[in-house]
Parts: structure tokens; C-alpha cells; sequence
């Protein structure tokens, strides 16, 4: 029994930690993947290793071909639609809570996240924590904090071109002035105001996903060299 259950608790944790790394670009799309190296470094078997890979196959994280082996899926454009869908039906439907119950409590919390944001505005992976923040506090200030989860597993391929757009093309002073602008809305109970700030924030992503399709084709789906090449590597000892 608790062997089964060490199994259960590897493989949970061999696919929670390579879905980390596909969604924060550790490892970017089309990145070639082995299990034994990610055993190694996981310092697992290949065995959790293994079944991890399958669940982020189900995922459309991870790609397997034929005679060339397993690698990060490519983004993929109508995917990031979906999970936007979903993420924008979620949040502004809480957003009209919000505006209606929320507290000074709730505001000054938006508020220090967006100071911290403006600290943070150089350190890009600490700033998407912060991001994801707002967010999640925006969710609760609704009285829908637990719906955060949702939002959570529908967005990882929009995670990775969030991820894309703001290495490259999105300014992370223009994103902190766009929270700005939704917890003003939120702070003077304006409805209208608020749910247009939130859409416009949230569907930026669009414009960047074309903007880095247009100068890395290679990172999407549908790219002439979508089929990976495995190459050789030689290590120097």
C-alpha cells in the first residue's frame, strides 16, 4: 500500500514540476525531452517520469513522434482562444460582484499588489506571481475566490504566451496600468469602467501572440518545420 502510494505521490510530482517548466518556458516549445534526463534530474525513476509525460500528452503540453521521441508541444493559437474564453467569462462575471460588495479591505489589498507590481516591474517571473495575484485577490474580492482553480487549469498554453509576450513585446508598465485602471473601476463602483479595463487587459494577449508569430513561427503550431529534428548532443567531460 504505501508503496502504490510513494508511486502516486512521484508520478503527481514528476508531472506537476514538468507542466512547471513548460508553462514559465523553462523548457520552450519544442524543446526535446528525455526521461532519463528529466529522471535525474527529478531524481526519480523513469517510471513517474514516464506517466507524467502521458498526462501532459492528454494536456497538449507534450507531443510524442514516431522514431523521434517526446518534446514540448508548440503553442497553439485556438488553445490560448479557449482558455481566454474562459478566463475572461470567469473574472468579469465575478468583477460585477465585486464592484457591488466589495470592501476597503479588498482595495487596499489590489492596491499593495500593485506596488509591489511596480517593484517588481524588472523581474519578470517575479511579476507574473504578482500577476497572478491581482488576479486571484480580484476573484476573491467577488466572493469567488475558489473559482480561481478553474481559471487556473484552463490557462496553462495561455500561460506560456503571456509568458512569450512578456519577455518580448509587452511593457510591464503598461499591464500595472491597466490593473490600475480595473481597481480604480472597482474602487468607485463603476461597473462599465471596471469590465472595460478587465476585457481590454485580459484579450491583450491576442495582439502579442501575432506579434511574436510574426517574428518566431517556430514556437506555434502550424509552422513549416513543425516536425522536430532530434539532435545529438555530445557532452565534454
Amino acid at each position: 500500500m504505501a508503496s502504490t502510494e510513494g508511486k502516486t505521490l512521484a508520478r503527481v510530482a514528476a508531472h506537476r514540476e514538468i507542466r512547471r517548466r513548460i508553462i514559465t518556458l523553462q523548457l520552450p516549445p519544442g524543446h526535446p525531452l528525455s526521461e532519463n534526463e528529466l529522471a535525474r534530474e527529478l531524481e526519480v525513476s523513469r517510471t513517474p517520469v514516464r506517466e507524467g509525460l502521458l498526462l501532459l500528452v492528454e494536456e497538449d503540453l507534450v507531443r510524442v513522434f514516431p522514431k523521434l521521441g517526446s518534446f514540448v508541444a508548440r503553442v497553439d493559437p485556438q488553445r490560448i482562444a479557449d482558455a481566454q474564453f474562459v478566463r475572461e467569462a470567469v473574472e468579469v462575471a465575478s468583477l460585477t460582484d465585486a464592484v457591488e460588495h466589495r470592501t476597503d479591505e479588498d482595495v487596499e489589498a489590489l492596491r499593495d499588489l500593485l506596488r509591489q507590481q511596480r517593484e517588481a516591474a524588472e523581474d519578470v517571473d517575479r511579476f507574473f506571481e504578482l500577476d497572478e495575484a491581482f488576479h486571484q485577490r480580484l476573484l476573491a474580492a467577488g466572493g469567488h475566490a475558489n473559482s480561481w482553480r478553474t481559471v487556473e487549469q484552463a490557462k496553462a498554453h495561455l500561460d506560456r504566451a503571456r509568458r512569450l509576450g512578456l519577455r518580448t513585446v509587452s511593457p510591464v508598465s503598461s499591464l500595472i496600468d491597466q490593473h490600475a485602471e480595473i481597481v480604480g473601476g472597482v474602487e468607485s463602483r463603476d461597473l462599465d469602467a471596471a469590465a472595460s479595463a478587465l476585457r481590454g487587459h485580459l484579450r491583450a494577449v491576442f495582439e502579442d501572440v501575432e506579434r511574436i508569430r510574426s517574428e518566431s513561427p517556430e514556437l506555434f503550431v502550424g509552422s513549416a518545420d513543425e516536425r522536430p529534428v532530434r539532435r545529438s548532443i555530445t557532452v565534454l567531460q
